[in-house]
């Protein structure tokens, strides 16, 4: 590798996270306990950290030894040069890829994580909503073996008219020879990116997808709708998997020509499936064994863990631990075991990337304890 290369260029999605962080004394309560109208809650210092998949993928696969660089828009503003700060602090070519746009504003999120529920976000998306594929460096591009690009229902140009801007996007940068990640975030039903064309969207994009990692809520309310509707309504989509859901969704993908699936299911670990092996030998730069990947199927289970300080960025974390094998030349199996114990290595920390450890500490946690695995494939 020379030494303008890089391993992986996280693109996409990113923006300011300030996370306030609640004393301990909040813990075991709910939101609407410790948030009432007319209060005044106590508050531990805050964390301002960069978010969106860009800067989460990205900064973690930093902190396991990967050359990487992210790839957003921002505005020229207070919040933009404090991410710009926060992303160099990592690496100084951290930042190499980020677009400055006069006049833009720059997108943040309030986190709030209260201890031992899942995060709340108050969001603002900024310049994500005018990304195009025109702000992508595609001389930057051919510098790195591989290109996520992350979460494209938050970024208001990649969905609308029908996700054109995505999938020329992602056939832009595999003619430039890069094995391609994409990663997802839900929707707003009410909103527009609710309304969006989604499985229009992914068969346009999903051919230029070498690796496609959504969680199983994201893709069942892309896929499944009225199914996901249906398990929203009776709970936790997560208390109700089955391996007849994973395997329909991952199929669907596989068909719209994804080169494997990483079904994220949160607490429980990840369904992974792989494309035939054609298709898998057609990944480009960072191609795997086609041995190890084509026709693969599993459940890999989560890691156990002692302790939640927050899940914020964790199914990041576990795509960035996911590329760390890919890019080292594991098969499906162990990189689906190094994206648990990375997201696992997340959980420990009140932002997005500073729980996650070495590459060296995510070996020694793959013979580490499972939890009970979510589903019987």
């Amino acid at each position: 590798m020379t030494d303008d290369a890089f391993d992986l260029i996280a693109a996409g999605h990113i923006c300011l996270d300030i996370t306030p962080r609640f004393p301990a004394s909040c813990a075991g309560r709910g939101f609407e306990q410790v948030l009432r109208p007319g209060s005044l809650v106590v508050m531990d210092p805050a964390t301002v950290s960069s978010g969106g998949g860009a800067a989460n993928v990205g900064l973690a696969a930093l902190r396991l030894g990967l050359r990487a660089c992210m790839m957003g828009k921002c505005g020229d503003d207070l919040l933009g040069r404090t991410l710009l700060e926060v992303l160099r602090r990592s690496s100084p070519a951290a930042a190499e890829g980020m677009r400055v746009v006069a006049g833009e504003h720059t997108s943040y999120s309030v986190v709030l994580a209260l201890p031992g529920l899942d995060r709340m976000f108050l969001h603002c998306p900024g310049a994500n909503d005018t990304f195009e594929a025109a702000d992508v460096d595609l001389d930057l591009v051919a510098r790195g073996r591989v290109f996520y690009f992350g979460y494209p229902p938050l970024m208001a140009r990649m969905y609308a008219g029908g996700g054109e801007e995505l999938a020329a996007l992602l056939a832009a940068v595999k003619a430039r020879g890069a094995t391609t990640c994409l990663d997802m975030a839900l929707p707003d039903p009410s909103g527009s990116a609710g309304a969006a064309d989604w499985p229009g969207i992914l068969a346009a994009a999903l051919p230029h997808a070498d690796i496609f990692a959504p969680s199983v809520e994201e893709l069942a309310f892309m896929l499944r709708r009225q199914a996901y509707d249906r398990l929203v309504a009776a709970g936790d989509v997560l208390d109700r998997l089955d391996a007849g859901l994973l395997r329909g969704l991952a199929a669907e993908c596989l068909r719209l020509g994804a080169g494997a699936v990483v079904i994220k299911c949160g607490r429980h670990g990840l369904y992974a499936r792989g494309a035939g092996e054609g298709r898998i030998a057609a990944m480009g730069a960072a191609a795997p064994e086609a041995a190890g990947w084509a026709d693969v199927e599993l459940f890999a289970p989560a890691c156990r863990v002692a302790q939640i300080v927050s899940a914020a960025g964790a199914g990041d974390s576990a795509v960035a631990g996911l590329l760390g094998g890919l890019l080292r030349g594991a098969d499906l199996k162990t990189a689906c075991d190094y994206a648990c114990a990375v997201g696992a290595q997340n959980l420990r920390a009140l932002d997005t990337t500073s729980g996650v450890g070495t590459w060296e500490e995510a070996t020694a946690m793959l013979t580490a304890p499972r939890v009970a695995p979510g589903v019987e494939l």
